[in-house]
């Protein structure tokens, strides 16, 4: 069963469509197993038993698994103290949601969420009143925007990023947001893979990009999630919920259980450049620096992504590309359509060497390139 992603950002106009997203699935990963032998027995006898005895049961005590009321207790934690910092965004007649980022009122989401709209209605957790905030940069190619309050409320916290290296599958995560508008909603999953790359459709609204690194998840992400907070019980931040699955088989109805998170680093590269600079002046984002299109043949098959314009003085030009040729590998990736090669550079840093086949005048070429950022 093919399952593609979907926006999630919202009710409204925001809704429309979810198809032509899609998921590149990594190869699988091998597991390996090791067994835990050769543990030495405290001494049952003699002047040390006692403490040996006393020993044994703390550390049987701190092995034993955790009653239900004890992860209740931890999931009532972290959503008492990480829901105050994620907040419901209206943009226009679209809605989503963010995450507070510092206590100067600066809020971080997704690209999608704030469209082409410049003002917003933000509302806080446990609050109807409605805030205005102005945007101050919204980077499309990583689905990810900032905007800030105009006035900020005594009291706004801002939630803590983690570390999204260390994310682990299996690990439990809490989702918050205000799916399809119900404000200061939780659901919880865990942690299915890591390091996706998927790209988003551009066609409804959606930016089109191709996103890297992203945490898949269980915990059910619908439409308002977008801009949210994926956290580990442990309080910190560890991804913006983004996309959905949608299944294509049943009329692009939701895939449930499968739910894709900007990873926290990523997060925190982004918005800490445009809270500095207003804008993003490093991406860590791979490019030939072209404008391409899918090029098909006679049977409407996809069979490269043409160049269109060439940056001049970009990692393309310097390579002795130019308009009009059709890339059809970069590195070991084959490059069928322009979305093909987007995941390909996303797999890429700048700065790398690899070589780019092509062809040109019905001649087969390849040329060695040293890719630019975006």
């Amino acid at each position: 069963m093919d399952a593609s992603p979907r926006r999630s950002h919202g009710t409204g106009r925001g809704n429309r469509s979810r198809a032509g997203a899609r998921t590149v699935w990594p190869a699988a990963l091998a597991l390996s197993f090791a067994l835990l032998s050769g543990c030495t027995q405290p001494d049952s006898s003699g002047p040390n038993a006692d403490a040996a005895a006393t020993k044994a049961a703390t550390t049987a005590q701190a092995a034993a698994p955790r009653s239900g009321a004890d992860l209740q207790a931890d999931y009532q934690r972290v959503i008492k103290n990480v829901l105050p910092s994620v907040v419901q965004i209206q943009a226009g007649d679209s809605l989503g949601s963010g995450v507070v980022y510092d206590d100067k009122g600066h809020i971080v989401t997704n690209a999608h969420v704030v469209g082409d709209a410049k003002t917003f209605n933000v509302t806080t957790a446990g609050s109807e009143d409605s805030l205005t905030a102005k945007l101050v940069y919204s980077y499309p190619q990583q689905d990810l925007a900032v905007i800030k309050l105009t006035k900020v409320p005594a009291g706004l916290e801002a939630a803590v990023l983690g570390d999204s290296s260390k994310v682990q599958v299996g690990q439990i995560v809490l989702a918050m947001g205000s799916p399809l508008g119900l404000s200061s909603s939780v659901t919880e999953g865990i942690v299915s893979a890591t390091g996706r790359t998927v790209s988003e459709g551009g066609s409804d609204g959606g930016t089109g990009a191709t996103i890297a690194n992203m945490v898949q998840t269980s915990a059910a992400i619908n439409p308002g999630n977008s801009g949210g907070a994926l956290v580990d019980l442990d309080g910190q931040v560890v991804g913006i919920p983004t996309l959905a699955a949608t299944d294509p088989q049943f009329g692009n109805s939701a895939a449930p259980g499968i739910g894709f998170a900007i990873p926290a680093s990523m997060v925190q590269t982004v918005a800490s450049q445009i809270v500095k600079d207003g804008k993003v002046t490093h991406s860590g984002r791979a490019a030939l620096n072209i404008t391409a299109r899918t090029v098909v043949d006679a049977e409407q098959q996809p069979t490269g992504a043409a160049i269109v314009e060439v940056e001049k003085g970009g990692a393309a030009d310097k390579a002795g590309l130019r308009a009009g040729d059709v890339i059809t590998k970069l590195g070991d990736h084959t490059i069928s359509t322009v979305t093909s090669l987007q995941e390909a550079l996303a797999d890429m840093k700048p700065g790398q060497r690899t070589t780019v086949t092509y062809t040109r005048g019905g001649s087969k070429k390849t040329a060695n390139v040293t890719l630019g950022e975006q």
